[in-house]
């Protein structure tokens, strides 16, 4: 009798099924309406994000703590977000025309209210992405909190530890922490976390904010209370899909009215006809490049323009970057700040209000009618890049309804931020095809710039496959690797670039709303690199490393479409 062969699954295919079953999860519970994540409906997405264990959740599967992960994902999230039993996912329903305060995550741009002591509300107006985002980084808040109740509980009646008592003394205590009162409530944090006083001591200073110097121990604190809650009471939380959301997600509703106001601008400014190059980039980049150099080289006593851009990138020079952009506004700048609540701002520059002599550039353009319009947007977030490019590229729709004009779409570029998987942050990719992960879809591309243009600055520059990730707090160490090594020879991840393609595929191939062989540029900067070992993105961020390759690729970006190449 032959031996039946077993085949076994490697790590990289385990990791790929989690993810499948983590979306598919996702968008059920989404449509059922709320979920309990501790109770038996989160269960499956528990057990999907343990088995793929992300490199940005860090010992996520083990007994400690994951500390790292638990700072990222609190940044990301509302403050307060760890006392609240209730949250409710909402689209945007008035609620900032209300009495509550809006609160705004530090890392992430979406609006959030706390309603009462125990519930939270986030608006969610980016698309599914941003459900993805916020449901992966709650099924690691609350299994982080399970493990603080589990080491700390140790009766059935809800008798806890004294080092359990001790953090509570601490962070009931209404007057300010001494000193020895602060670290000896940080040994007792350590001993229930299963980390070293210094881990935590460091973890302390990271959290600590002036109007909360003790924010880490109310965190840990509200995680381990509402844990030991649900354990000894019965009392679940419990997160809900407001109807409103659930009617109007994939609509392009934000979208729609976001492309709609812009257009009327440059309906309004007579630009519509003109060469229209979009550029989705940051708020800075491109209105530095042009203006900032000559107008500042002189107060900086610096010709390099690289210095002049870190300063200006500096934190505390604000009186620096409102020069810079008092100069642009008096020379063709509009700025159009976001109210459809997309988060996306938007710069326009009417090149023909420009003084190219007062900048480092030269346009080829002579005839006005010629000169670029340059559309800057601000960073789109995953699946919201599809919708407001696609809203953007169909033809304006004039006031009485019936009559369009197609806009004169010249070039789309789009620069960003990405994890490298060779390389390290600060080094530049060039993509020549986006991969959608989950999906066989590939948007395979010509891609205008190309790595000679950016070699020889001291950054390592990489071309190839990129791919397009369905959220970055999924990234796994073993699906990145199979992807580096195989056939696929991919360089590096981001979460927009194949949602970006498909719309301008669809604009110039199918729909013919804009004009088939449109100039596309893509260039990427790393942020981490998610293959080595303390260079993901829960380690940090890039500080001025980032300065040099974002504006080496604008210039680059700039020069081309300036030039007409």
């Amino acid at each position: 009798m032959s031996n039946i062969k077993i085949h076994k699954r490697t790590r990289a295919q385990e990791s790929s099924g989690a993810i499948e079953r983590l979306y598919i999860t996702m968008r059920h519970l989404f449509n059922r309406g709320f979920y309990k994540p501790m109770g038996v409906s989160g269960e499956t997405l528990r057990q999907a994000l343990l088995l793929l264990r992300p490199e940005i959740y860090g010992s996520v599967a083990e007994e400690k703590a994951e500390i790292n992960g638990l700072s990222y994902v609190i940044d990301r999230l509302p403050i307060g977000i760890e006392e609240c039993r209730f949250i409710n996912l909402t689209s945007d329903e008035g609620y900032k025309n209300s009495h509550f305060k809006v609160i705004i995550p530090p890392k992430r741009r979406r609006n959030c209210y706390r309603i009462d002591e125990e519930q939270m509300n986030i608006e969610i107006t980016r698309g599914r992405s941003e459900i993805y985002d916020i449901l992966t980084h709650l099924t690691f808040l609350f299994i982080e909190s399970h493990k603080i109740a589990n080491r700390v509980l140790i009766g059935e009646d809800g008798e806890t530890t004294r080092d359990w008592e001790k953090l509570e003394a601490a962070v009931c205590k209404k007057k300010k922490l001494t000193l020895a009162e602060r670290e000896v409530a940080i040994t007792h944090t350590a001993n229930i976390l299963g980390r070293t006083f210094k881990e935590i001591l460091d973890a302390h200073k990271t959290f600590s904010t002036k109007e909360n110097p003790e924010r880490f121990l109310n965190i840990i604190y509200w995680l381990g209370k509402l844990a030991i809650k649900e354990i000894t009471t019965g009392q679940k939380r419990t997160i809900t899909f407001s109807p409103v959301l659930r009617e109007r997600l994939g609509h392009h509703i934000h979208g729609e009215v976001w492309a709609n106001n812009i257009k009327k601008v440059l309906k309004e400014n007579n630009l519509l006809e003109r060469p229209i190059h979009i550029i989705s980039a940051n708020m800075h980049s491109v209105m530095n490049s042009i203006f900032a150099p000559k107008l500042l080289q002189k107060q900086l006593n610096t010709t390099d323009e690289f210095d002049i851009f870190e300063e200006l990138s500096t934190s505390g020079n604000n009186a620096l970057r409102n020069k810079v952009e008092k100069i642009a506004l008096k020379n063709g700048m509009i700025y159009i700040e976001d109210e459809s609540g997309t988060n996306i701002n938007v710069q326009i520059f009417d090149t023909a209000k420009i003084d190219f002599e007062k900048t480092s550039y030269s346009c080829c353009a002579t005839d006005d009618a010629e000169k670029p319009v340059l559309f800057v947007m601000d960073y789109a977030f995953g699946e919201q890049a599809y919708e407001t490019i696609d809203e953007f590229l169909k033809p304006y729709i004039n006031d009485d309804g019936t009559s369009k004009e197609y806009l004169n779409i010249a070039s789309i570029s789009i620069m960003g931020k990405a994890g490298i998987l060779e390389g390290g942050k600060g080094d530049i990719m060039i993509p020549s095809a986006h991969i959608f992960e989950g999906t066989a879809d590939n948007y395979p591309f010509k891609n205008e710039l190309q790595k000679e243009d950016l070699e020889g600055h001291g950054l390592q520059v990489f071309e190839g496959s990129m791919i397009t990730v369905l959220g970055t707090s999924l990234q796994n160490k073993d699906i990145l690797k199979f992807f580096y090594d195989s056939t696929w020879k991919v360089i590096g991840l981001e979460m927009e670039g194949a949602h970006y393609q498909k719309a301008i595929q669809s604009a110039s191939k199918i729909r013919r709303s804009i004009a088939e062989n449109v100039k596309v540029r893509y260039a990427y900067y790393a942020s981490d690199n998610p293959l080595e070992t303390g260079s993901t993105l829960a380690s940090g961020g890039l500080g001025t490393t980032g300065v040099k390759p974002t504006y080496l690729i604008t210039r680059k970006i700039l020069e081309q479409l300036f030039n007409n190449k």
